[in-house]
């Protein structure tokens, strides 16, 4: 059973991020004006360090200077292209601006897709949840959004976006719009071109057949992304912790490999810590009954 979406509860609570675009979401002739919002949160992934001198353990400063003025603030800095060794034609992002029609502006579906025509080679990595922009988008936003999970298809457009026209996934997901950056198709290199030949294999070998098996006995029916963790982000902490209050941090202990001879060595290792290390794996990461893979 669904539940009531609450559109105004929402247009609140995104108030308290800053949206990283807002503008017009179109389809056909329905237009309604939405803000996008970073579904990652940055600060919960990483730990920042600064460059220090290692002589006075200052922290090291990057100043922008100009040749002949020295230091410039960057409200004195402009954008130019060189079209001449030397030479350069100054334009201002208002300029650039100019050059798009509104309807360019807008985040423009042109085609909807069933979920597995997109290839994950093509997500570049960035995501944002869309809110409705304001109270009168509330309804189509809802109904936008309703169509979408009742289809169950994925909407694929394009939109300006941080200077760059972008090519855009736009889905339904846990009760709200989201929508995730695409690379173009040229962007993508060749498999070849990284990997190289590869030796020719049957699917008759041996080794093949095993290691089918392999994967079949640790496919996982109850999968949840949630129960991937970052330890060694936890390990980070606990050292700057320690470093802190002046004391030692006892070293992680590394848990112990068997000796392999060669591959087919490994795959048949393997298939044994398939029924037996990996039932003692999941008693000790498990959590709340559910196992706890770590995230290298």
């Amino acid at each position: 059973m669904k539940t009531k979406r609450k559109t105004k509860t929402r247009a609140k609570r995104s108030q308290r991020f800053r949206a990283s675009w807002k503008g017009m979401l179109r389809f056909g002739l329905v237009s309604f004006q939405v803000e996008a919002f970073n579904a990652r949160r940055p600060e919960s992934g990483t730990i920042a360090f600064h460059q220090l001198h290692k002589t006075c353990h200052n922290r090291i400063r990057y100043e922008k200077h100009c040749p002949i003025h020295g230091k410039v603030d960057s409200d004195e800095i402009v954008s130019g292209y060189e079209y001449s060794r030397g030479r350069y034609v100054e334009i201002g992002p208002e300029e650039l601006d100019d050059l798009r029609t509104e309807h360019e502006k807008a985040l423009t579906i042109d085609s909807f897709v069933e979920p597995d025509r997109i290839d994950p080679i093509y997500y570049d990595g960035r995501m944002y949840y869309l809110a409705p922009a304001s109270a009168e988008a509330g309804e189509p936003y809802a109904v936008f959004l309703e169509a979408l999970e009742n289809e169950g298809r994925y909407g694929i457009g394009h939109v300006v976006f941080s200077g760059k026209d972008q090519v855009v996934l736009v889905r339904s997901y846990q009760g709200a719009l989201h929508m995730a950056m695409l690379n173009y198709a040229a962007e993508i290199r060749e498999t070849k071109e990284a990997v190289g030949q590869l030796p020719t294999v049957r699917s008759s070998d041996k080794q093949v057949r095993l290691a089918e098996q392999l994967i079949r006995s640790w496919s996982d029916k109850d999968f949840d992304f949630a129960d991937y963790v970052d330890p060694y982000l936890e390990r980070v902490k606990e050292l700057i912790e320690a470093k802190i209050e002046g004391r030692e941090l006892v070293e992680p202990e590394e848990e112990e490999e068997p000796d392999v001879v060669n591959f087919m060595d490994a795959l048949k290792k393997s298939m044994q810590r398939s029924s037996r290390e990996r039932k003692r794996a999941q008693g000790r990461h498990s959590s709340h009954g559910r196992r706890k893979r770590h995230a290298s």
